[in-house]
């Protein structure tokens, strides 16, 4: 009697489907426009005391993984970075950095690097999507998630064969970690979650490419991955059928805050322009903030004592949008938590859940805003934000944020511009030196 094969890994599986997927210009494009997000992010991260303690850190540590380790923990620093709705995840701060860095170190062209972030938002992608929501109670989604997606890119990039390919992802697999107690702490430990994501990635990945071996069942297997992170996991989500890249899911995020805030901040610009004219806000104003059950688990912050707290702050989010506009990084440095009208205006903020608003949380991330005053109620509610695919940013509102983003880190206009026209180029097979001004 023959021997009968053991049925193929859910990694082999994976790594077999990324890798037969077709790369058109398109795909090249929409890469590109989150090498300029993940820039700009990283650039305006050295800036504030996470940012300085961390490039105080790397100085001198000129090895890759370490540069990776750094650029990734950067550009998580200021709660700009892009987002994933179904896995929440934030694949930019760790696919990008590991590509580009890697890609320059190989001297390989833009359009390789480019191809690298595709394949590493895919694994990161569909792995954060079965990771389950009891998960996400416990673990930061893009640390446990972001290591397959970094050892994807960089597998990609280093032309490894399909069962290296797997070696990585389950010597990835063994390295997640990244637990949120840190926040009910607040403190600085998020960026350092990408950091080691996108440096485990790489390592893995170039451990296998010199025949270090790795679990090929590091999901499924019984002392594996979801077995051991994921109370409540969903493995058919990895090989879920789906048209395309799941990169272009990707959200790209227009303000300095947490992600789960923006549906709120959005009805409150909307209701800001209502507003205008009226004595508002005065002393009857009241409002009142309703989102999915998740949002107001992690951000339900009345008085946030911190600009980070403030980041993360539904009510200080929204008080910022209805008093003075949308919320960049100035929204969020500590002179801002003072202002007088705001701290009032937060005493008159509740948050509540809207249940019908979990119930299609993940696909949908959504949030109203109501604002009681002069005696009228006004309301507005969103079911997607700003710079979701069904709202995206254009190229010149990129443009915009990503130049703020770079003064903000301290680069001129002039800089600025070479890197815009150097990320711009890549889909082209433009080379990766020209973000060197950026690269630490």
């Amino acid at each position: 009697m023959g021997s009968v094969s053991a049925p193929i890994s859910l990694s082999r599986a994976l790594v077999t489907a990324v890798r037969a997927l077709p790369v058109t210009d398109r795909d090249l494009r929409g890469a590109e426009r989150f090498v300029r997000d993940w820039l700009g992010c990283t650039v305006a991260g050295r800036s504030g005391r996470p940012g300085i303690a961390l490039v105080r850190y790397g100085k001198g540590q000129a090895d890759l993984e370490s540069r990776v380790f750094l650029a990734a923990a950067l550009a998580h620093v200021t709660e700009t970075d892009d987002l994933h709705r179904a896995s929440i995840t934030h694949p930019g701060t760790v696919v990008v950095p590991t590509a580009v860095l890697l890609g320059r170190q190989l001297g390989v062209g833009g359009k390789a690097v480019l191809t690298a972030i595709l394949a590493g938002y895919e694994v990161m992608l569909r792995v954060g999507e079965a990771l389950g929501p009891r998960h996400y109670k416990i673990f930061h989604n893009t640390a446990t998630a972001g290591v397959f997606g970094s050892a994807a890119a960089a597998a990609s990039l280093l032309e490894l064969s399909d069962e290296q390919w797997t070696w990585a992802l389950g010597n990835a697999g063994t390295q997640a970690a990244g637990l949120w107690q840190f926040n009910e702490d607040a403190t600085m430990s998020k960026p350092l979650h990408t950091g080691h994501a996108a440096s485990a990635g790489l390592r893995a990945a170039r451990l296998a490419r010199e025949g270090f071996t790795g679990p090929a069942r590091i999901l499924e297997g019984n002392r594996g991955f979801f077995r051991g992170l994921c109370p409540d996991p969903n493995p058919d989500a990895v090989l879920r059928p789906a048209s395309g890249w799941k990169l272009h899911e990707t959200s790209l995020k227009p303000y300095a805050s947490c992600r789960h805030t923006h549906p709120v901040v959005d009805a409150a610009l909307e209701l800001r322009d209502q507003l205008a004219g009226t004595s508002f806000p005065g002393n009857d104003t009241r409002v009142a903030i309703e989102s999915y059950a998740v949002a107001v688990g992690l951000n339900d912050d009345p008085d946030p004592g911190s600009p980070y707290a403030a980041q993360f702050s539904l009510q200080f989010c929204a008080a910022t949008a209805l008093l003075h506009g949308a919320p960049g990084l100035a929204a969020f440095e500590p002179a801002a938590l003072q202002d007088a009208d705001l701290r009032a205006l937060l005493l008159r903020t509740s948050v509540a859940e809207d249940r019908a608003l979990s119930a299609v949380y993940p696909a949908s991330w959504g949030g109203t805003v109501e604002v009681t005053h002069g005696g009228r109620a006004y309301r507005a509610t969103r079911s997607a934000a700003l710079g979701d695919p069904e709202l995206p940013l254009s190229d010149a509102a990129l443009d915009v944020k990503v130049r703020g983003l770079l003064e903000f880190g301290g680069l001129s206009a002039e800089a600025a511009d070479r890197l815009l026209a150097a990320c711009r180029a890549l889909p082209e097979n433009g080379p990766i030196e020209g973000l060197s001004a950026a690269l630490l």
